[in-house]
């Protein structure tokens, strides 16, 4: 008789110093189906897949592929074995080409000699197999982050994985990526593969579902058909009450104008091509565009973290010069990376360590050395105040879950007390009800006189958070609409208004 589920997860536990993440969990997995797996940040969604995946060892409970009763060493022993991962963060050799990353550990050999025709063949034949565009001779480095991630995907399936776990594989892709994963995991699902799906995306779980489990608190909850469940019984269920908005109330008064940009170009692709507007004193200024717009770009030739060719920037009035990040920094700018793991946490240091970074200079006493006190008072009250799940402040980042990391992320620019904030994609791996924390966040600041720029990739957070959009094509500002009096529609097609270099033809 044939085993009904291809994995069975059974009374998991796994406690970290002292402090249980995951208490008697249990998922089940059927062939040829998609399980969603949702909770909260901090719920044991990647902890547990981390003991499943070998990263982890589980203090209890058991594992099961097949029927056969299992315990992965190391994640090599679980890809030998048919469990492959693909986690949220990127974790690529990204010096080396996508043919190395992906045959990484597991070269092919002639003779004493790696078969390069070899790789690049079966290289080609599976991004084939997937409908994937790209050169397997590119190093990854020159690829964007919603490539690099496909090409992660793909390395997940060339394993012939009989489970395979996605991480909010979604976080970095455009709409038309999206459709691609969810073809490649329709063509999986028919070849019997179990696919374990995290994400927050409540839309991408109503659509790819077949069965959901949700965790909270590191506590099995329940699991539920798909065409059994609501949106409002997921929110339910994950955090343990009803959340009857998704977004706060708008009670920000943008005042007069505190910010203006005059022709801000870069020098190096995706570039950024004679960017104009103004940021007022308390408004929420968001910018939307498709992946390649230069969103990105501007952002951070904003903060002094990319070279421009051209463009000032005025402070009430007073031309001002970010040209590195220090000087942004003393200007009363900061900065939230898109990318957590590369660029936004240190992740062997713990938490003090990252949400002091940034302000060190107010922590040194007259001698010129670090004042510990002070440091560890204003980490605590970070903790306090952005609801950081940790056992305390001496935890390495890298053991938080992901939304977790961007809470402390964005503490430790608070502290160093910014006028002006640059959130890109603010809310991206992070669930449902701590995306509404960090919208209020967000609110309370712009209503304390702050200024935000807010980067985001989801039309209804813009829709739901901000005052006004700045719309990107193509590295151009296609368009500023007032949120209050404009719709997905018009902003979408000021997104494809340059795509095609018109606005070079009009000049």
């Amino acid at each position: 008789m044939q085993e009904e589920y291809l994995l069975k997860i059974k009374d998991v536990n796994k406690s970290f110093s002292g402090v249980q993440v995951l208490k008697n969990v249990c998922l089940n997995v059927r062939p040829g189906t998609v399980h969603s797996l949702m909770g909260e940040n901090g719920a044991g969604k990647s902890t547990l897949m981390k003991c499943l995946f070998g990263i982890y060892r589980q203090d209890s409970g058991q594992f099961f592929l097949g029927g056969e009763e299992f315990n992965f060493q190391d994640p090599k022993h679980a890809l030998e074995n048919g469990v492959s991962m693909v986690h949220q963060e990127l974790n690529q050799v990204v010096q080396r080409t996508i043919i190395d990353n992906i045959w990484l550990g597991r070269y092919p050999v002639k003779k004493v000699f790696v078969d390069e025709k070899k790789m690049y063949k079966d290289t080609k034949a599976l991004f084939d197999r997937l409908d994937i565009h790209l050169d397997p001779r590119t190093r990854l480095d020159k690829l964007s982050v919603s490539q690099r991630q496909m090409v992660e995907i793909a390395k997940a399936v060339s394993y012939d994985a009989k489970i395979i776990v996605l991480d909010e594989p979604t976080s970095s892709l455009t709409d038309h990526e999206v459709k691609m994963l969810f073809d490649i995991i329709a063509r999986l699902k028919k070849e019997g593969v179990g696919i374990v799906y995290i994400s927050h995306k409540m839309e991408e779980i109503f659509e790819i579902s077949d069965e959901v489990t949700v965790l909270r608190d590191g506590t099995y909850i329940g699991t539920e058909n798909i065409k059994d469940l609501t949106m409002e019984k997921i929110v339910n269920m994950m955090v343990g009450r009803d959340l009857e908005d998704r977004f706060p109330e708008k009670t920000n008064v943008p005042g007069d104008v505190h910010m203006e940009v005059k022709n801000l170009s870069t020098k190096y692709k995706p570039l950024v091509k004679d960017v104009s507007f103004e940021l007022r004193k308390g408004e929420i200024l968001g910018v939307a565009g498709l992946v390649g717009a230069g969103r990105t770009e501007m952002v951070e030739a904003l903060f002094g973290a990319r070279t421009k060719t051209s463009g000032e920037i005025f402070i009430d009035g007073k031309k001002i010069d970010n040209g590195d990040p220090h000087k942004a920094i003393n200007n009363r700018f900061a900065l939230l990376t898109e990318e957590r793991r590369e660029t936004g946490i240190y992740p062997v240091a713990d938490i003090t360590f990252n949400s002091t970074i940034a302000n060190v200079q107010a922590y040194k006493n007259k001698a010129g050395f670090l004042t510990d006190h002070k440091m560890k008072e204003d980490t605590d009250q970070q903790i306090k105040n952005m609801r950081i799940k940790t056992p305390g402040r001496k935890e390495q980042i890298r053991a938080l879950s992901g939304g977790n990391q961007q809470k402390v992320i964005i503490g430790r620019w608070l502290l160093t007390n910014p006028d002006i904030l640059l959130l890109d994609e603010p809310t991206r791996g992070i669930d449902v009800g701590a995306k509404f924390e960090i919208y209020q966040l967000i609110i309370d600041l712009a209503n304390s006189g702050k200024s935000v720029i807010m980067v985001s990739s989801e039309m209804p957070e813009l829709l739901g958070v901000t005052n006004r959009i700045m719309v990107m094509s193509n590295g151009y500002v296609s368009g500023i609409v007032n949120t209050e009096e404009t719709t997905q529609t018009e902003i979408f097609n000021l997104a494809a208004k340059y795509l095609n270099n018109t606005k070079e033809a009009e000049v």
